[in-house]
């Protein structure tokens, strides 16, 4: 609805350009109006105001009355159903023969008297923000998951622990145990910050929410080695996406054997080598298809520099075969876990 003295300014602007020559039609459609609304304004005189506010309109046919209204609070705050959302109350009254509302109609009720709230003794359901953290440089951020390796019979597996490094996404830690156990995360996760010499560096482990990642004896390692934990959402697998993109690229190896791992040691075997090719010969198409110990190391700068003056003197040879710029070989300063939007990476705390 456009105000009153709007209309008039609009009104005056138009009659100036149409008396200065321009087209009415055309004048409108600097405006954003059109010759019709105009030609209605200036009705009969003068600039008219606009009516619908001053127009009384007929009260709802189907609107609920005030005895179906309180009818409808005192079933809802009965013993019977003052634990029930209204999606339940609905259909069990239509079980006794009863309807009174639609469940809308009972939520828009129930809101008007502030009533619209957690029904029950269950604690009420939480939404947790997402994990947004930061890596400036290696063993600052780190990630870890756990997945299932087949064994030699059906059902039988056997447990592959990975921590990587986000920031180059090295494989810092891994072992394959029969079994889950914080135990076991915890001893890994003691020889990865040994062996990365990352004490004092790494600042957040990342991780989902297994009964191993929120196990008290795991939990208290992480503080004696006073390293912050970060869980993802619960039911949200993408929130620790690293690892399961890691995960995926290990199972899709083409000597990884479909039919399972006849022992542990196999197991084993198999994913020490994995980790040996992955950390230094995988081109990872995250890194602009550099190795991770690369990224690691720092070696990447020098990598990314001569690829530029490659590019650069193929661009001085043939000149005509390239657009603007030569590719960008430049990797971000800081990779970001999970970064919502541009606002919230700002705002973020690693």
């Amino acid at each position: 609805m456009i105000l009153h003295s709007d209309r008039k300014t609009a009104v005056t602007l138009i009659d100036e350009a149409h008396s200065a020559g321009a087209r009415k039609w055309r004048a409108c459609e600097e405006l954003d109006i059109s010759v019709r609304t105009y030609q209605r304004w200036v009705k009969g005189g003068g600039v008219n105001a606009d009516q619908r506010p001053l127009i009384e309109r007929p009260a709802p046919q189907n609107k609920l009355t005030e005895t179906e209204k309180n009818e409808l609070l005192e079933i809802a705050n009965s013993e019977q159903y003052q634990s029930l959302p209204p999606c339940q109350i609905v259909p069990s009254l239509a079980d006794e023969g009863t309807y009174i509302a639609s469940e809308s109609s009972f939520y828009r009720v129930m809101r008007e008297h502030d009533q619209v709230q957690h029904r029950g003794r269950g604690a009420e359901r939480q939404v947790r923000p997402v994990a947004t953290h930061y890596a400036s440089r290696p063993n600052e951020l780190w990630c870890w998951d756990i997945t299932w390796l087949s064994g030699p019979v059906r059902g039988m597996f056997f447990y592959l622990y990975l921590i990587m490094d986000v920031y180059s996404r090295k494989i810092v830690g891994h072992e394959v145990y029969a079994h889950e156990s914080a135990e076991h995360a915890s001893t890994l996760m003691k020889k990865a910050m040994l062996a990365e010499g990352a004490t004092g560096k790494l600042r957040v482990l990342h991780q989902d929410n297994g009964s191993v990642m929120k196990a008290a004896t795991f939990q208290a390692t992480l503080e004696w080695l006073q390293v912050s934990p970060s869980f993802s959402r619960p039911r949200v697998s993408n929130d620790n996406a690293f690892s399961e993109s890691l995960f995926h690229t290990f199972k899709y190896r083409p000597t990884y054997p479909v039919n399972g791992f006849a022992d542990i040691e196999e197991a084993r075997t198999f994913c020490l080598a994995f980790a040996r090719w992955y950390n230094q010969e995988h081109k990872h198409s995250g890194l602009k298809f550099i190795s991770p110990v690369e990224r690691h190391t720092g070696q990447d700068l020098e990598i990314m520099a001569k690829r530029k003056v490659v590019y650069e003197l193929a661009k001085a040879r043939h000149p005509e075969r390239w657009r603007g710029v030569t590719r960008n070989w430049d990797l971000p300063d800081k990779v970001w876990l999970n970064p919502v939007n541009d606002c919230a990476a700002e705002k973020a705390v690693a």
